[in-house]
């Protein structure tokens, strides 16, 4: 392997690239969706089918992690990947989001944030070098500094403050990291739906040299267009030969269109919330099953698929377990949904390789188009 972080890109088709990320504990092909597992596992999944999948790398969360079981604890016992037997890749978010999704609950200033945890009611003081010394005994690969997220829409004032903040909170995390050989620390471009504050955490994130560049506080609220066009803002101003991670996203839908714009990495709790609630994500687009057109639906998923869940269990069945609240289907249909996304993955990397992503895209939106029409015509 290699005992450095090494970013390569191999090919190109317009802004779309693939490459690889190379680190000591393994390879990320690009681009990569990265499970989320927020609390130490990818929820009703098994590591080794995590893996099996195609998925390299996976997502940890700083603010869970550290209220439970505690990031001391996890260093104790020898680390987050062995904790939780992934010995590959682990990026782990800071905790950021959570100033925005949990902000009923924490009070916000220069130095940091104190959080009320949503578990017992007990004060935790996170600031930027307290993120980034959890991730360090979390014994995350790729680290992220800690900011502020803005739910959009809000008013420019607030956008601004918001994300110079975050750029102080950025040098402070490059202290705080050092020189971790092997590691990354990435940075989070901030501005809401502003140009020009894109383009000035953009260029300032970019002076201070990290490893990697993240596009954050997007698919909080806001339109695809307009997630759309601040990527399109801020990629001029990252640098060609370092990844983009662009965070919290997203669909089938947005992914490609982001790949399309120069995106290289992602991540989401969507495909796994979907699964545990009765939701499909397939080449027929996506799929209700706790709707009763499905009662006795004798086909599987996608035949055509190399998931078993996809390709062995009927829709009546599937139907079955997701009205009855059964574990088994939490677990088929989160397993599916995670093997569409990475193979969606793979196929755009095929696609960017080969130069017809324009086709590759074209085809897939087609199959999901004709599964409606097709619907829509019973």
């Amino acid at each position: 392997m290699t005992d450095t972080f090494r970013f390569t890109v191999a090919a190109t088709d317009g802004a779309a690239r693939t490459g690889e990320i190379r680190m000591p504990r393994g390879v990320i092909r690009t681009p990569a969706f990265m499970p989320v597992g927020t609390a130490g596992t990818v929820k009703a999944m098994y590591p080794e089918q995590v893996k099996a999948l195609g998925a390299d790398v996976v997502l940890g969360n700083t603010y869970h992690l550290m209220l439970r079981p505690g990031a001391e604890r996890v260093a104790r016992l020898g680390g987050l990947h062995a904790f939780m037997q992934w010995p590959y890749p682990i990026l782990t978010d800071s905790g950021g989001f959570q100033v925005m999704s949990l902000s009923g609950l924490r009070k916000l200033d220069e130095t940091g944030v104190t959080f009320q945890s949503h578990i017992d009611g007990t004060a935790h003081v996170l600031t930027p070098e307290r993120s980034i010394e959890i991730q360090g005994l979390l014994g995350s690969d790729i680290q992220m500094q800690l900011d502020e997220c803005v739910r959009l829409p809000a008013d420019e004032a607030a956008i601004a403050k918001a994300m110079r903040l975050s750029l102080r909170w950025a040098e402070r995390c490059r202290i705080a990291f050092g020189e971790q050989p092997g590691k990354a620390l990435f940075g989070i471009v901030q501005g809401g739906d502003i140009p020009a504050l894109r383009i000035e955490s953009a260029k300032a994130l970019v002076d201070l040299d990290l490893k990697g560049y993240a596009v954050g506080g997007l698919a909080v609220g806001e339109p695809q267009a307009t997630m759309l066009a601040m990527i399109e803002t801020v990629e001029p101003h990252l640098p060609m030969t370092k990844p983009r991670y662009l965070m919290g996203v997203g669909t089938p839908d947005d992914i490609i269109e982001a790949v399309r714009r120069g995106i290289d990495m992602f991540d989401c709790v969507m495909p796994t919330r979907a699964g545990r609630h009765g939701m499909v994500y397939t080449r027929h687009g996506r799929l209700n099953l706790r709707n009763a057109r499905f009662a006795e639906d004798n086909t599987p998923l996608d035949p055509e698929s190399t998931c078993p869940a996809a390709n062995l269990y009927t829709k009546a069945y599937l139907h079955h377990l997701v009205r009855a609240g059964e574990i088994l289907g939490m677990m088929l249909l989160t397993w599916n949904n995670l093997s569409y996304y990475q193979d969606l993955m793979a196929g755009l990397r095929r696609a960017i390789a080969e130069g017809r992503l324009a086709d590759f895209i074209g085809e897939t939106r087609e199959g999901w188009a004709r599964a409606e029409r097709d619907r829509a015509g019973r």
